[in-house]
């Protein structure tokens, strides 16, 4: 499998979170080539703040192992993680990151600052991308309808 791939899975994920009125955020978690954790935005729907994609799919990879480190794992999301989820990315031991669009007001991989660099006792690999066009376009879509329905736009 490529890196196009398991982004796509994501992308399926965040175009779920987008018809539930979810801002659309998917992710995976991949080790050994298989997916063993996928997640996607459900704050809304759950009135959750901690529901993000990203924290979904670490749970679920964690439940599969039986076990919360996720060595030899690769996360896959569609939106550059936030404080909270670069902190559950540091805490789960994720070797790898592959996020897609860019996230100005909250992004934790260099758009706000960048937590993987700090003096943490894990720092795993971030990449940007791939499908990073896709991924903007999937929220792009979403705010673009909200704003025609509501007049306004939530905060991510």
């Amino acid at each position: 499998m490529t890196h196009e791939f398991y982004m796509a899975e994501a992308l399926a994920l965040a175009r779920e979170a987008a018809a539930d009125g979810d801002i659309p955020v998917g992710c995976v978690v991949v080790r050994d080539g298989e997916v063993i954790g996928r997640g996607r935005n459900r704050r809304e729907a759950a009135g959750d703040a901690t529901a993000h994609a990203e924290v979904e799919a670490i749970r679920e990879a964690c439940a599969r192992l039986g076990s919360w480190r996720l060595h030899r794992c690769a996360l896959y999301v569609t939106l550059e993680p936030c404080p909270m989820c670069a902190g559950a990315i540091i805490n789960a031991r994720v070797e790898e990151i592959h996020y897609g669009a860019r996230e100005e007001k909250s992004g934790c991989c260099g758009s706000v600052l960048n937590l993987f660099e700090e003096r943490f006792n894990h720092r795993p690999r971030v990449y940007q991308g791939p499908l990073e066009r896709e991924c903007q376009e999937v929220l792009q879509d979403f705010f673009e309808k909200l704003r025609g329905h509501s007049g306004g736009e939530q905060n991510i």
